[in-house]
C-alpha cells in the first residue's frame, strides 16, 4: 500500500465496546496477568526478558501446558514490558515492578485501555516480524551477537513488508464498501505485495515468492491472532507436508481456498490498524468524523467516499440537525464553478434524498438558481410536491452536463458512466447540437468524455466536434 493509496472510511465500534474487547484478547490479558504476578523473586536479563528458570513459572501462572507454553509465556512478558505494564526497577539486579499503566486496565477510561492495548499490539506486531527464535540462536556469534548476515531476514524489509500486509488486509475489507465480514484468502492477500498491477499471469517465479510468502504469513497470523487484531484460519498442515514423508497426507480437496489460510479483520483490528495508519500520516477517515463540521467539508470530504460510506457519513450529519436547517445548508455548500462543484452538487443531491418534507422550503428558495434549480426540481418532483414549475431547455441541459461532469470525477470511464451517455444520445438526436452551447465550465470535458465512451463512431465524432466548438466559445 502506497502513500498515494485512498484509505477507505471506516465504521468503528463505541470505544467502551472495543475497550472490553480488548481486555479479553489473550495477549493483552495474559500480560496482565504476568504483571500481576510479578513482584520482588521476578528476575529479568539485560534486555528484560524473563530469565530461562522463571518462563515454566510464568507459564504455570497463565494455565498454559505443552511444548510451546514458554514461548507463549515470552510472547506475554515481552507485550506486558512493552506496554509498560511491568517497569525494570533495578537493571543490574535485573528485579521488577508493577508499571503504570497496569492500573489503567481497571480504572481507566475505555481510550486508556485501547491506548495499552495498543502498545501490546506494537509488541505482537514486532514478534510477528522476527524469524523464529531457533534461528536466531543458530545466527549468534561469538560475542553473542546476531550475525544478520548469516540468515536470510532484513529486519527492516520484513517490517515493511508485514506493514504493507496489513495495510492491504485493511484497504480490502476494512471500509463501508468493503466485503464486510468476508475473509481474504491468504493466497490473494500475498498476492496483493508481489503481483505487479501491469501483469496479468503471474510467472512461476511470482508464484513461488508467493507461496513462500504464505508460509510467512501462516506463521505471522498466528502470532498476530491472540492480540485481537484478526480471525485467522490457518494454512491447513497437509499441505506443508514434505515430499518423501513417512506417513502420507491425508487426501484433500484441491478446489477448497480455505485450506490455504483465511484472514479478517477484528472490529478491534479495524480500530488498531487505522491508529497505526494515522500514526504513519495515513488519512484514514472513520464514518461519524464530519458529523460536527459544516456542510461544505462533508461534500468536500464525501466526494472522494465510496457511496455506501458517503451516504452513512451523511446520515450520521443528518441527526443533528433539522431537516429544513440542514437543506438549506447543503445548497448553499453546493454552490462554486470550481472543479469539485459538480460533485459537490451531486453529493447534495444524494444527502438531500434523505430528508424529510420539512425542508421543502429550501428547495423552493433555489428553484430560480441555475446551479441548484435544476436539483431542486427533482427533488420536489419525485415528493410529489404541487406547482413545480417545468424547468427551461437550458436548465435541462446544464443539470445533464453538471451530473455527467460529477460522475465523470466520482467513478471515470466506468461501465455506468458509458451507459448513461449511450442513453442520452439515444433520447436526444439534436443533443450534441445544443450541449456545446452550455455555460457550464465542464461542458467540453464532458463532450470529450462522451466522445471516448460513446461506441458507435459517428455518434463519437459528432461528440468530439461539438466538444472543440465548446472550447472554441469558452476560449480554450
Amino acid at each position: 500500500m502506497s502513500d498515494s493509496s485512498p484509505l477507505p472510511p471506516v465504521r468503528l465500534r463505541p470505544e467502551a465496546e472495543l475497550a472490553r474487547d480488548a481486555l479479553a484478547t489473550p495477549l493483552l490479558s495474559r500480560a496482565a496477568r504476568l504483571a500481576r504476578w510479578a513482584g520482588e523473586g521476578t528476575r529479568v536479563d539485560a534486555g528484560g526478558s524473563l530469565v530461562e528458570e522463571q518462563l515454566t513459572a510464568a507459564a504455570e501462572v497463565l494455565g498454559l501446558t505443552g511444548e510451546d507454553a514458554p514461548q507463549y509465556a515470552a510472547e506475554a512478558w515481552r507485550a506486558a514490558v512493552d506496554a509498560a505494564l511491568v517497569e525494570v526497577v533495578d537493571e543490574e539486579a535485573g528485579t521488577v515492578t508493577a508499571g503504570e499503566e497496569l492500573a489503567l486496565l481497571t480504572g481507566g477510561s475505555p481510550h486508556d485501555v485501547l491506548a495499552v492495548w495498543l502498545a501490546v499490539l506494537e509488541a505482537a506486531i514486532g514478534d510477528a516480524s522476527v524469524p523464529d527464535l531457533d534461528g536466531l540462536i543458530d545466527a549468534l556469534d561469538e560475542g553473542g551477537e546476531i550475525d544478520l548476515s548469516s540468515l536470510d531476514w532484513d529486519p527492516e524489509a520484513e517490517a515493511e513488508f508485514l506493514d504493507g500486509v496489513l495495510g492491504n488486509l485493511y484497504l480490502l475489507t476494512a471500509g463501508e464498501d468493503g466485503p464486510g465480514d468476508a475473509p481474504v484468502p491468504l493466497p490473494a492477500l500475498a498476492a496483493s505485495m508481489l503481483v505487479p498491477d501491469d501483469m496479468d499471469e503471474p510467472t512461476d517465479d511470482v508464484l513461488e515468492q508467493i507461496s513462500d510468502a504464505m508460509m510467512r504469513l501462516d506463521d505471522q497470523f498466528r502470532i498476530l491472532e491472540p492480540a485481537g487484531l484478526v480471525e485467522y484460519r490457518p494454512v491447513d498442515d497437509a499441505l506443508m507436508v514434505e515430499e518423501g514423508a513417512e506417513e502420507p497426507p491425508a487426501p484433500v480437496d484441491d478446489t477448497d481456498i480455505t485450506r490455504y489460510g483465511m484472514v479478517r479483520l477484528t472490529p478491534l483490528g479495524v480500530y488498531g490498524l487505522r491508529a497505526r495508519l494515522l500514526e504513519a500520516g495515513f488519512e484514514a477517515p472513520a464514518v461519524g468524523e464530519l458529523a460536527d463540521k459544516g456542510a461544505d467539508v462533508l461534500l468536500d470530504e464525501t466526494s472522494a467516499f465510496p457511496p455506501a460510506a458517503a451516504r452513512a457519513e451523511t446520515e450520521q450529519w443528518l441527526t443533528r440537525r433539522q431537516s429544513l436547517a440542514a437543506a438549506r445548508e447543503l445548497l448553499a455548500a453546493a454552490k462554486g464553478a470550481d472543479a469539485g462543484a459538480p460533485l459537490r452538487r451531486l453529493r447534495c443531491q444524494q444527502a438531500l434524498s434523505l430528508v424529510g418534507p420539512d425542508a421543502e422550503p429550501a428547495l423552493r428558495e433555489v428553484l430560480d438558481e441555475a446551479e441548484l434549480g435544476g436539483l431542486a426540481r427533482v427533488w420536489l418532483s419525485e415528493r410529489g410536491a404541487a406547482d413545480v414549475p417545468a424547468p427551461s431547455q437550458d436548465m435541462v441541459f446544464w443539470l445533464t452536463i453538471d451530473t455527467l461532469a460529477a460522475q465523470l470525477r466520482a467513478e471515470g470511464n466506468s461501465d455506468e458512466l458509458q451507459a448513461l451517455v449511450e442513453g442520452l444520445a439515444a433520447q436526444h438526436s439534436g443533443f450534441f447540437q445544443a450541449a456545446w452551447r452550455v455555460e457550464h465550465p465542464d461542458t467540453a470535458d464532458v463532450l470529450e468524455a462522451m466522445g471516448r465512451l460513446h461506441p458507435d463512431k459517428k455518434v463519437a465524432k459528432e461528440a468530439r466536434k461539438a466538444a472543440f466548438k465548446a472550447r472554441s466559445q469558452q476560449g480554450i
